[in-house]
């Protein structure tokens, strides 16, 4: 199996993110998202982890599934919050020893039910990347906030905390862009901290009004007007919202690789006719 770190160096990568499923409607999507995947084949899928580690085992064998079929490159999202530093050492010897090189390493949500990570636990990122590296054979990404991370003090703060994730780790992926200049400003502004990490650019493709709602939540950044009143003009006909989805998302990948983007990233939500057309609209069938 391939480092993701290697896989980079042959040019702009696409790649995915997928859900573990939770239920059997869910498990279905997964299904014909796996069949669809066979047809873009995506440098690599990483697969997601619930706050918590709410989903750690479907997490697991979701990862060591592709691992074993061989089709798609795998990597694990993996969280420290809520874990003792012994269940994270427990489940990094699980995944080195299936095989597993490329890992995600984020502090995590907390669960609704828990007010706090637990003393003496490892509570940040960099804490994980460290961890992970200390055990050796893996290929370590870490999250990067075009907007600000959501419990970010000021902007120069964030910047100098992902600036010292990235000297750790091996590359960082973003939350998910409204344009390529937030893509360009957190590049160069990292390049002035000196950091020359990968920089994978994170797209979530609009597929309905609630894709839009779901944006909001995640990065906690307001929609811009202009996007928000485009699809409000669309209303309920879900197609026209689609195709406008298709197209923005279309012109910003075009001028994200245009702008020497280290790769393109996908917030599919298990959904992967939508990027799939993106791809195919910029030539991007089968980029590794």
């Amino acid at each position: 199996m391939a480092s993701i770190l290697d896989l980079l160096t042959r040019g702009p990568t696409v790649s995915v993110e997928l859900w573990p499923p939770r239920t059997p409607e869910a498990t279905e999507r997964l299904r014909q998202a796996m069949d669809e995947l066979s047809q873009l084949r995506p440098a690599f899928a990483s697969i997601t982890y619930g706050a918590g580690g709410s989903t750690r085992g479907r997490t697991h064998d979701l990862v060591l599934e592709l691992h074993v079929n061989g089709t798609i490159v795998p990597m694990a999202h993996l969280t420290c919050v809520a874990h003792a530093r012994s269940e994270l050492e427990e489940i990094l010897e699980r995944y080195r020893a299936a095989g597993i090189e490329n890992l995600l390493a984020l502090r995590g949500d907390l669960p609704a039910a828990a007010a706090e990570a637990r003393d003496g636990e490892l509570v940040h990122a960099i804490e994980l990347v460290q961890l992970a590296k200390a055990r050796g054979g893996f290929c370590v990404a870490v999250a990067a906030h075009p907007h600000g991370h959501p419990e970010a003090t000021d902007s120069a703060t964030d910047l100098d905390h992902l600036a010292a994730k990235l000297e750790v780790a091996d590359l960082g992926i973003t939350q998910f862009l409204y344009s390529a200049d937030e893509y360009l400003r957190l590049r160069d502004a990292l390049a002035k901290r000196g950091v020359d990490r990968p920089l994978l650019a994170g797209v979530m493709p609009i597929t309905g009004p609630r894709t839009l709602t779901r944006m909001a939540e995640l990065c906690g950044v307001p929609v811009p007007d202009a996007l928000a009143r485009e699809v409000a003009v669309a209303g309920e006909d879900l197609a026209a919202v689609r195709e406008i989805g298709v197209e923005i998302a279309t012109e910003l990948c075009g001028r994200l690789l245009a702008e020497g983007a280290g790769g393109l990233h996908f917030y599919t939500m298990n959904q992967i006719a939508a990027t799939a057309e993106i791809c195919s609209r910029l030539g991007l069938n089968a980029p590794n």
